[in-house]
């Protein structure tokens, strides 16, 4: 399949009353094919992820064109999607504590690099901070900088753990032992 055909076949599949946080619509994404267009066409799809949850083949024809296309910041921000439909989303309100407080010396990397340990109230049976691992990615910036707030998106490595988070809830984040920023739930949702 070329990139059109699967642009188009991506499109198909986006209901008619979705629209984006821009205000944009699968009609919008139509008429940038129309125009050849595909770099931008892609790009609306991908924000076409609010108000439904895209099943995971919607996400593989977008990985697929953004592949053929070369464009990996949109192929890894697409795999993330895919992600989130199978196990839900948690995005949050992080916090970062500035260097002099004990927080990060350098910007945290935005794009699912970091693996952070996260405190989510949960105990050992020794009593101590059962402390899991989430993938962060930092929404509309490539990175947040000691001391800066900024939501950010979650990808839990053991999803099922962190199903009972309710927006409002605060996390910790960790790196190490000292905790290195805290995080306000504004979004939890499950897998299906």
């Amino acid at each position: 399949m070329d990139v059109v055909e699967l642009l188009a076949r991506a499109a198909a599949m986006v209901p008619a009353d979705v629209v984006s946080q821009a205000g944009v619509t699968v009609v919008d994404v139509r008429e940038y094919l129309d125009h050849d267009e595909w770099e931008v066409a892609l790009d609306l799809l991908a924000d076409l992820d609010t108000g439904w949850r895209p099943p995971t083949a919607w996400w593989d024809l977008l990985i697929d064109s953004a592949e053929l296309m070369w464009l990996p910041d949109t192929a890894a921000w697409c795999r993330w999607g895919r992600w989130e439909s199978i196990h839900g989303i948690v995005r949050a309100e992080l916090r970062l504590l500035p260097a002099a407080e004990g927080g990060r010396r350098t910007p945290m990397p935005g794009r699912g690099i970091l693996r952070p340990l996260w405190d989510l109230g949960r105990r050992t049976a020794a009593g101590d901070p059962d402390l899991l691992v989430a993938r962060v990615w930092v929404e509309s910036a490539p990175a947040l900088s000691p001391g800066a707030t900024g939501s950010v998106r979650l990808g839990p490595l053991s999803p099922e753990l962190w199903r009972h988070l309710q927006p409002g809830m605060t996390i910790t984040m960790h790196e190490g032992r000292p905790a290195v920023g805290t995080a306000a739930i504004i979004e939890a949702s499950n897998a299906r």
